[in-house]
């Protein structure tokens, strides 16, 4: 039953609210430079909303993610989508830079939380096979931001001011996530009663000794050097690009180019470790990341950029959904909100060390050289980390039911 063509319903819908969702938080660097000839608010400030959203998003996640381990994820994530569109209207009558922090960085920030932990949890309880596959399309979804919502937004802002922008982009959330929130169900299992499956750990696990087990830690740590490893080159490349002597416009596309390849790999790391194991091929892809990373610092024309961001995005990007297949099968359907919630704070906390940390060495060093190197000593510690990872032993009367 947890296999039912409605599944992919579930996955659809999924897909589409990510996309929309963080593509219009991530429509700020649109608009920044807008902004900041209609308001002299300074550069720093804008973009340290950004930075404050994803501590919001680290802070709320597993709060979303408890929510709809209790309540089931369509009112939890319906009520995200509510109020995410509420806070990038209100970000788009901000009246001042605090203001705008608060709306945008503290509210939008903690709102699109709602859509990750609710809706991976949710699509890792309807799947008992292509479980990788399923997640890395949710995962996808998101990925297709960069290309069609980012551009929307240029668009928009050639015609608009910022503030029509964001409240532009406030009714299209709710036009498009509130309708598709209503198409979510609760997996099968939990609908019947049933909390694990027969290859999940002992089902009377708590929360409280799940969050304290090792394999929770270890993916925590793992994912929060992973999100590191990758969140300095993805927010400073197009800098270092320019500072290497290529135009605005072609550095701006060095960053498409890791969005493209990145729905690739989605996909095919989704297809690997469901093939390979979840694991196995989170390891190999973790220390791919680290040499992509590393890749960046060789690179000094436009050529080589691309081919570094094709690599670099493609593995990036593929690598994120196996945590929550990860956790899906070694955790409780019963908490999976909250066990896939901590991992991806985790990941946000490790997102948002990057930008400081890039323009600190920039500051420090007067380039980027650095950040490249100490992203590989990031990957290579998240590689580490991931290789102690060890599942729970499976309970022997779930061993007699796979038997049989």
């Amino acid at each position: 039953m947890a296999d039912s063509s409605y599944r992919w319903v579930v996955v659809a819908a999924g897909g589409l609210m990510g996309c929309v969702a963080m593509g219009a938080m991530f429509s700020l660097p649109v608009l920044l430079t807008p902004m900041t000839e209609a308001t002299d608010w300074s550069r720093t400030g804008i973009s340290a909303a950004m930075t404050i959203g994803f501590l919001a998003m680290a802070v709320t996640s597993m709060i979303w993610g408890a929510l709809s381990d209790r309540f089931g994820a369509r009112p939890v994530v319906l009520a995200g989508a509510g109020l995410f569109s509420l806070s990038l209207w209100l970000a788009g009558q901000a009246p001042s830079l605090l203001a705008f922090q608060l709306t945008f960085g503290v509210m939008v920030g903690g709102a699109v939380a709602a859509f990750f932990a609710p809706m991976m949890a949710t699509v890792t309880g309807w799947f008992t096979t292509q479980r990788g596959l399923a997640v890395s399309l949710v995962s996808a979804g998101m990925g297709l931001a960069p290309v069609t919502m980012s551009p929307l937004a240029a668009r928009l802002v050639a015609a608009h001011d910022w503030r029509t922008v964001l409240s532009i982009m406030a009714v299209l959330v709710a036009v498009v996530t509130i309708p598709a929130a209503l198409l979510l169900r609760r997996p099968p299992e939990v609908q019947d009663g049933a909390s694990s499956t027969p290859d999940a750990p002992d089902a009377g696990m708590s929360v409280r000794q799940a969050v304290t087990s090792l394999p929770f830690i270890v993916l925590v740590l793992t994912n929060f050097f992973c999100c590191a490893t990758h969140s300095g080159p993805i927010f400073h490349t197009v800098s270092y690009a320019e500072i290497c002597g290529i135009s605005a416009l072609a550095a701006v596309s060095i960053y498409s180019v890791e969005g493209i390849a990145g729905m690739g790999g989605r996909i095919g790391f989704g297809i690997l470790g469901d093939r390979l194991g979840a694991k196995r091929v989170l390891v190999g892809g973790l220390l791919a990341q680290a040499v992509g990373a590393l890749s960046y610092y060789f690179a000094r024309d436009l050529l080589q950029f691309y081919v570094v961001a094709a690599a670099f995005g493609f593995i990036y990007a593929g690598i994120m959904p196996l945590y929550a297949v990860l956790v899906r099968e070694n955790f409780p359907m019963k908490m999976m909100g909250t066990i896939i919630g901590g991992t991806s704070m985790a990941g946000s906390l490790g997102m948002a060390t990057g930008p400081v940390l890039g323009g600190w060495i920039f500051d420090t060093t007067g380039g980027y050289g650095t950040l490249y190197i100490a992203s590989f000593g990031l990957g290579l510690a998240a590689v580490l980390i991931a290789a102690t990872f060890r599942s729970f032993a499976v309970p022997q009367d779930a061993k007699a039911v796979q038997a049989a």
